[in-house]
């Protein structure tokens, strides 16, 4: 059974009201053991203890209802160990939550102006919602409410979505447990890709969906708005706001729950004993879990296995599917003519099933269905088309393009159109017939308006292929090249379908998102296993190409060094070409060391840790490695750092390695980052481990400063960073460089010794830079340097 949601329905009578405070301005704060109720006596706010905890929240729960029923909570995260909790509402507009020693605990985000409040009110609404507005403004909208930050619970006038003017996401999470309000395992969200839906999510991977929305219910699970005297559902689309919310039709009391283990959905209401009583069930099976029969697969609970192809489909890998493992999903029997032909296909008429995941679709609510069919028949990638709304015998076009996921039988009559090759078409087919067009003439100028949209649309879809390895390569010459060393690799670094690959990222979904650089994006990803992963998927545009891509493959596949990041495993198929490296929890050195706030989390100790980490990394490149690599890309964002901040070399793309030592070569493309590059490999091309001396000490300079040396300022000069630093050097004042975060918490000679290091590695001549091996050796002794010379203080536009 699955997890979703808690409905309760109260048909409790309200009382009658009496006078009550319900609001709360500057010189009223409320402390811990007193409240707030609204007009109505609905609702009531102040400090709690859930469950059995004895930390105290500030929520709102209904007031006269037993036992405590909570529907919000402000510090979910920051409870509050003892009594001495305070709420007030600030001069400046905001609602803040203090302890004792007047610290804030919690405050909200309020976006108004501060010079424009001037008498700032907050006030609990019989809605249960609480609203901070200025009561001397004749403006209607809040400055900041509850509604916009929900909990587990969703009340009637709420909004689950996303407001596209304001940005927010409005999105149900459950609580941990009875006792702990703060953020649980489960997720209640809107999806505003392609066509909206909701999906519940655990953890990072989604495991459920709702089917899409048609005008009136959600496909297969119908809400009869006319027919239901409580409530009435609605799901909003248009360019201002997405959104899912229902609203009351008569005096009673609902909430929807998403509970903390993830088991019950449910309907209640109170009764006249002012109980919880359940008033329905809503009960989800096997065939609901997210993508279980995989790729042109369907779900029936009325066979068994469950999983079966669609007609015109055959298992994409048999023996797995035979032995119980849908997740590969289903293939063509017969490919489509699309690109020679287009009119010798047509499309399959199913009914009665959920619609497929619609986050690669595009949608037109003005359309006819004759046209949506001359949308699809245009377009190679789209492989099914339907009417988006029911209402008025069908309105609108929906348009599903690559594979289609997440298909089960359904209570549904709803027609749904296959797009597959005509000699595979049995029953009902489309309106084409032999490639000839039935009684549908559209103008010109509609014809042209729908090829613009759909070409549009196209460019916006984001090709996810989910078929097992199948060695499809862009060119016959990389065929040739590349595939036999790559296959050959599988026993070092193994090969991952990426069908693996989407699952574990949700589809690579925006909320997996964890950076972005010219290469592509990379996701946080976790297998069946719990194994969490980093996933850097190149986009079509990415400056790293298949030959970088199998570089960088084939070079780190015959690393291992702590100090180098682990390649988990690698994709190509098609366009995709993606790898699988081990997560590191703090992401990368830029992210700690150009941050203001973040900064100052790096202490001195870690730093030179770090600068001893990379260098040993480095070492082992350079010399201790089976091939001599020079990585030509060492920057701050290529350092990852793991749970315990120690560093760990990534993105080998650029790096050339070599059967023999002390190497140098050149090139006329000049491939790094502004900053990092040696002068000798800018201006010449030439490129060496001494260029790799370079870039570490750029970044032991940057390290130590906290500053970038690309765009460094300094308002008594016009140096780079390491031009300031050559001069505090000559001046005797080289602890001057030190970041203002460290605030005199360092080791004065491991700063001074790190900063010379740094001045030797950057110095003009590749021949003057130690190797690795001596940096390694000044680090960690405590011997005399040689002077080191003038740096070079090279100044040019990025060379990638």
């Amino acid at each position: 059974m699955d997890v979703s949601i808690l409905v309760a329905v109260s048909i409790f009578l309200l009382w009658s009201s009496s006078a009550v405070v319900c609001t709360l301005s500057p010189n009223q704060p409320i402390q811990d053991g007193n409240t707030i109720v609204s007009d109505g006596e609905i609702y009531e706010l102040g400090f709690f203890s859930p469950g059995n905890s004895k930390n105290r929240y500030l929520g709102i729960w209904y007031n006269k209802i037993s036992p405590l029923t909570v529907v919000w909570v402000a510090n979910r995260e920051t409870p509050i160990s003892d009594t001495s909790g305070l709420l007030k509402v600030s001069r400046e507009g905001t609602l803040r939550i203090l302890s004792g020693s007047n610290t804030i605990i919690w405050s909200s985000n309020s976006t108004a102006s501060v010079r424009s409040m001037i008498n700032p009110v907050a006030k609990l609404l019989d809605t249960g919602n609480l609203v901070l507005w200025d009561e001397s403004s004749t403006k209607e909208n809040p400055i900041w409410q509850s509604f916009d930050y929900p909990g587990n619970t969703f009340l009637a006038g709420m909004k689950i979505g996303k407001d596209l003017i304001t940005g927010i996401e409005r999105s149900l999470t459950s609580w941990k447990s009875p006792d702990d309000p703060s953020i649980g395992l489960y997720k209640y969200y809107v999806d505003p890709n392609g066509y909206p839906q909701v999906f519940k999510r655990e953890g990072l991977v989604d495991v459920f969906r709702l089917a899409p929305w048609n005008g009136v219910g959600f496909r297969g699970q119908p809400v009869d708005n006319n027919a239901n005297q409580i409530y009435s559902v609605e799901f909003v689309s248009n360019d201002k706001e997405i959104y899912l919310g229902y609203e009351l039709k008569s005096s009673v009391l609902q909430r929807v729950i998403v509970m903390p283990d993830g088991i019950q959905v449910q309907l209640n209401w109170i009764n006249r004993t002012q109980q919880w009583v359940v008033y329905g069930n809503s009960v989800v099976d096997s065939c609901s879990l997210y993508d279980l029969c995989g790729p042109y697969g369907r779900c029936s609970l009325e066979t068994y296995p469950p999983c079966s192809c669609m007609d015109g489909f055959k298992p994409r890998v048999p023996e797995e599917w035979h032995a119980g493992d849908w997740s590969s999903g289903c293939q063509r029997k017969k490919p489509l003519d699309c690109g020679n032909d287009k009119d010798k296909d047509g499309f399959q008429e199913i009914s009665g099933v959920k619609f497929p995941d619609t986050r690669r679709s595009w949608y037109n609510i003005s359309m006819s269905l004759g046209e949506c069919e001359m949308a699809c028949r245009a377009n190679c990638s789209c492989t099914a088309y339907a009417n988006l709304d029911i209402r008025k015998g069908g309105t609108g076009c929906l348009l599903w393009f690559n594979e289609l996921m997440d298909i089960r039988d359904y209570n549904d009559h709803q027609e749904l159109y296959i797009k597959i090759a005509a000699s595979g078409l049995t029953g009902k087919s489309s309106i084409y017939k032999n490639g000839v067009l039935i009684s549908v003439v559209l103008s010109v100028s509609l014809v042209v308006l729908l090829v613009t949209a759909v070409t549009y649309a196209c460019r916006k879809i984001k090709k996810k292929s989910h078929q097992k390895r199948q060695g499809n390569w862009a060119h016959p010459h990389d065929k040739d090249k590349t595939r036999v060393q790559m296959e050959n690799l599988d026993d070092q670094v193994p090969f991952l379908s990426l069908r693996k690959i989407a699952k574990a990222t949700n589809n690579f979904s925006i909320h997996n998102k964890i950076g972005e650089g010219g290469f592509g994006s990379v996701y946080k990803g976790v297998w069946g296993n719990g194994q969490v992963v980093a996933v850097k998927r190149l986009s079509g545009t990415s400056e790293q190409g298949l030959d970088e891509f199998t570089n960088e493959v084939l070079c780190i596949a015959k690393l291992q060094h702590r100090n180098l990041v682990k390649l988990i495993g690698y994709c190509v198929h098609g366009n995709e070409k993606i790898l699988i490296y081990e997560y590191m929890d703090n992401k990368s050195l830029d992210t700690f060391l150009f941050d203001e706030t973040r900064s100052s989390m790096l202490d001195w100790t870690q730093r030179f840790r770090i600068i001893h980490g990379i260098a040993r990394g480095i070492l082992y490149l350079h010399q201790d490695s089976r091939l001599q690599i020079i990585h030509r890309d060492l920057k701050a964002s290529n350092i990852l750092l793991d749970d315990g901040m120690n560093p760990k070399i990534s993105d080998f793309g650029l790096a050339r390695f070599f059967n023999g030592h002390d190497a140098m070569a050149m090139t006329k493309k000049v491939v790094g980052t502004y900053g990092y590059i040696s002068p000798e490999y800018a201006v010449h091309g030439h490129f060496s481990t001494k260029s790799d001396v370079f870039s570490f000490g750029v970044l032991v300079l940057e390290i130590v400063s906290g500053k970038k040396n690309r765009g460094f300022t300094h308002e008594g000069h016009s140096d780079n960073l390491l031009g300031h630093a050559w001069r505090l050097y000559m001046e005797d004042k080289s602890i001057e460089l030190t970041n203002a975060s460290l605030h005199g918490s360092y080791v004065v000679s491991e700063v001074l010794r790190s900063i010379h290091v740094g001045l030797l590695c950057v110095q003009r001549h590749a021949e003057d830079r130690p190797t690795m091996l001596s940096v390694v050796l000044m680090l960690i002794s405590e011997g005399a340097l040689p002077p080191p010379k003038e740096p070079a203080f090279f100044m040019q536009e990025s060379f990638r």
